[in-house]
């Protein structure tokens, strides 16, 4: 399913019911970083958490605006991209 040149924003679902989004090249890897409390800070506290969205680019670049288009989102905006997806 992954190789090495695909770049993915993810949107995890923390135990508190709050969203994270990021970037990896490594789904399952970054994953598992959350979950043993090393991926983020913000997701350190609020563990276990659950991967309930994703998105594959070609570019880095690419991966990185999308999500920083994401974070830019409010929460309801959020909830409807995961829904359609």
């Amino acid at each position: 399913m992954e190789s090495n040149n695909q770049h993915y924003i993810y949107i995890l679902e923390c135990s508190d019911g709050t969203y994270y989004t990021g970037y990896t090249n490594d789904l399952d890897k970054r994953l598992k970083k959350h979950n043993d409390g090393l991926g983020a800070k913000y997701t350190k506290h609020r563990r276990p958490v659950k991967s309930i969205y994703e998105e594959a680019f070609e570019t880095k670049s690419d991966a990185l605006k999308r999500e920083y288009a994401i974070k830019q989102l409010t929460r309801k905006q959020k909830m409807q991209l995961i829904k359609e997806r």
